[in-house]
């Protein structure tokens, strides 16, 4: 990894106060939806993140939903929790994907599919796994928005959006140009912020599975897959849900489940 994205990985600021007490509500055990509420309900921009995500039809709630209390109800303290992070981050960096030919808002849309996907997939998988592997999902692609500001300070933004367009492996085009992954950088973002080592280990193995520890070896592939079927450059491309059927099979998951939720999620953003 270059040394420069290491630096401006230990420049970030730390995290809201807002989120540190967010965290703190969704590790206590004795804490309610009204206290998540109570938290989220003091930042409007987190509000404003919520209710978008809420309303949008990646989630069909079949109501419009007007406020923080119905949202964090519907959606529970750790969705919750994942979107006001996501929305979080997303304003301490400074969100220039112009490398990826993508804007800001399609980033974050990009985002909001992958965990949609990942939420659909793995409740008819997993339950218990569901919710962790959503926060995951949310915020992989995070580390995308450093290494995109290091390809422009380098002047080489138009060759790697080029080479971008045409890959089937972001991850090879990220580590040829500033020697890491987006997964490797984005674990060692919140390593910097004090997330729990299984959430950074299993993104920091996201692009590379196959070499993961096995505690983590099944979450590291389902983001894996997720991103594969759901990349910034051909998401829901048939190519890319090739390649994610095709990593989901060889792991030993029913794809026919998969390809029901992927149907789920295209359909939604059809409506």
């Amino acid at each position: 990894m270059k040394s420069s994205i290491i630096e401006s990985i230990k420049a970030l600021p730390p995290l809201s106060t807002t989120i540190v007490e967010i965290n703190r509500i969704f590790a206590d055990d004795n804490s309610t939806i009204k206290d998540m509420a109570n938290i989220v309900e003091k930042d409007p921009m987190i509000i404003a993140n919520l209710l978008k995500i809420a309303n949008s039809p990646l989630y069909g709630f079949g109501r419009e939903i007007k406020n923080a209390a119905q949202a964090v109800s519907l959606f529970g303290m750790g969705m919750t929790r994942s979107i006001a992070i996501g929305n979080s981050v997303r304003k301490l960096l400074n969100v220039d994907m112009q490398p990826y030919r993508v804007t800001s808002e399609q980033f974050a849309h990009i985002s909001a599919l992958q965990s949609a996907l990942m939420l659909n997939w793995y409740n008819k998988v997993s339950r218990a796994k569901a919710e962790k592997l959503y926060l995951a999902s949310f915020l992989q692609e995070t580390g995308k928005i450093l290494i995109a500001s290091e390809v422009i300070q380098d002047d080489e933004a138009v060759s790697f959006a080029s080479e971008v367009e045409t890959s089937n492996n972001l991850a090879a085009v990220e580590k040829s140009y500033v020697g890491s992954t987006c997964g490797e950088v984005t674990a060692l973002v919140f390593e910097h912020w004090g997330f729990d080592n299984d959430f950074i280990e299993m993104i920091r193995y996201s692009d590379t599975p196959s070499s993961a520890p096995n505690s983590i070896k099944e979450y590291a592939t389902a983001l894996n897959i997720v991103k594969r079927i759901v990349p910034i450059n051909k998401p829901f491309a048939e190519v890319s849900i090739n390649f994610g059927l095709k990593i989901a099979q060889d792991a030993g998951y029913d794809i026919n489940i998969l390809e029901d939720s992927i149907d789920a999620v295209m359909d939604s953003i059809k409506v």
